[in-house]
């Protein structure tokens, strides 16, 4: 997929949220309309589509109010003071964790600035056809017991492995145990 592909992909679900991207074309950018074409083809050319992704209008109408958002919190460091009067260092893992908030554009808008490549961080959050096609049809891999992977992630390939053996043939016959004389 092309970037100038995955620009109009954004777009296009950032309308369908009620995101005008004509009147933030002329205004914001301060350029003629000519077409649709035209303003991909120069947003692209001309690496302006920073200034639409980092955009407020275009975040807030395309990470739209109340959605559930998904989001990784680091790991934390505090000092936590010690019954005995003494204190402690408390070390917290990073976790996954999902919300709903009104603001949910600010939050993305803050890990986008912090991405290496933003198109690649609002990437992920898009429902393409070729992932979707993917997913249907999954490769089967397979993990090498040598490598130090995690226990979840030996768990997953082993699932995927045993979702694409084929189903036992159904029997035709009487079983062995029916066949032999009854004493």
């Amino acid at each position: 997929m092309t970037r100038l592909d995955l620009l109009k992909i954004l777009v296009g679900q950032a309308r369908t949220n009620g995101f005008e991207f004509r009147r933030w074309y002329t205004t914001r950018l301060g350029l003629p309309w000519i077409s649709a074409d035209a303003a991909f083809t120069l947003l692209e050319a001309q690496r302006r589509y920073y200034a639409l992704l980092f955009s407020h209008e275009f975040a807030s109408a395309f990470w739209k109010e109340g959605a559930e958002i998904t989001f990784q919190v680091p790991t934390q460091s505090f000092e936590r003071a010690l019954p005995g009067g003494g204190s402690a260092t408390v070390t917290r893992k990073a976790f996954t964790r999902r919300s709903s908030r009104r603001d949910a554009w600010r939050y993305h808008l803050r890990e986008m600035a912090l991405a290496e490549e933003p198109l690649r961080y609002m990437r992920k959050y898009l429902a393409v056809e070729e992932d979707l096609d993917e997913e249907t049809e999954p490769e089967q891999e397979t993990v090498p017991e040598n490598e130090k992977t995690p226990k979840f992630a030996k768990a997953a390939a082993k699932k995927a492995v045993t979702q694409k053996r084929q189903p036992k043939p159904i029997p035709t016959g009487l079983p062995e145990f029916l066949k032999r004389p009854y004493r």
